[in-house]
C-alpha cells in the first residue's frame, strides 16, 4: 500500500497510522534526506528477520538506526561531550555517524567492535514518524536507481509489495549515499564521503 504524505506538512492521521503499521512489527518504506529507506522495529525479531530477507542481506551486514532526538541517541550509543558537539553541529542531517553502542541494543545491530551506525535525517516525514512511533527504527537504504535518480516507487510495491506493508510517498528524492563519519575516542574517522559537506571533519 502506498501512502502520499506532504513533505514539507506531514498529515497528522497518516503519521499516526504510519507508526501503528511499526509498532505492529510491520514494515515500512519511507523518505530519508539521501534517498528512500525501508526499516522495522528494531527490538521486534521477526520484523528485523523479515527485513533481512527482503534486502537478501547476509546477517553480517549492518544496518544503521534512526533517532529523531539526542535523548534517544544517548540511550542507544555512547556519547562523549566532543561526539556530543560534532552531532549536534550536523543533525539532523545526511550523516550516519558509528559510535560505542549501548547494551540494549540486539546484537544484529552491533559490530564485533560493539559500535553502531546512527542516523537522525533531514526529513520531515521521517522525524515526525519517529517522534510519533516514540522509538529507534532500524533502516537500509534501498539503492534501486542510480545515483541522481529518483526511485520508482510504484515500483518497489510492484516487486515487493506483497512483503510491505506500507509505503510513504513523500515527493521525489535523489538517490545519494550518506557521509559515514566514525566518532570513536576523540577520533574523527571518515569512513564513506556523500551527500553532505565533509569539509569540516578534514
Amino acid at each position: 500500500m502506498i501512502i502520499k504524505i506532504h513533505p514539507e506538512n506531514p498529515q497528522p492521521r497518516l503519521i499516526k497510522k504510519a507508526s501503528q503499521t511499526l509498532q505492529g512489527g510491520g514494515i515500512v518504506v519511507f523518505p530519508t534526506d539521501t534517498k528512500y529507506a525501508v526499516g522495522c522495529d528494531i527490538f521486534n525479531k521477526k520484523a528485523v528477520e523479515k527485513l533481512y530477507q527482503i534486502l537478501h542481506a547476509d546477517k553480517r551486514k549492518l544496518f544503521s538506526v534512526i533517532c529523531t532526538d539526542f535523548s534517544e541517541l544517548s540511550k542507544y550509543a555512547q556519547i562523549d561531550n566532543f561526539a556530543f558537539k560534532v552531532m549536534h553541529h550536523h543533525l539532523p542531517g545526511p550523516y550516519t555517524f558509528i559510535l560505542a553502542g549501548r547494551r540494549i541494543l540486539p546484537k544484529i545491530t552491533l559490530s564485533k567492535r560493539k559500535t553502531i551506525g546512527l542516523r537522525m535525517p533531514d526529513n520531515k516525514i521521517l522525524l515526525d514518524l519517529g517522534k510519533e512511533y516514540g522509538g529507534p527504527i532500524l533502516s537500509a537504504g534501498i539503492q534501486g536507481n542510480n545515483h541522481g535518480e529518483h526511485l520508482d516507487l510504484w515500483e518497489v510495491e510492484k516487486n515487493l509489495g506483497h512483503k510491505i506493508d506500507l509505503i510513504i510517498d513523500g515527493g521525489l528524492i535523489p538517490v545519494a549515499d550518506s557521509s559515514i563519519i566514525e566518532l570513536i575516542d576523540d577520533q574523527v574517522n571518515i569512513i564513506r564521503e556523500g551527500k553532505g559537506d565533509i569539509g569540516w571533519f578534514q
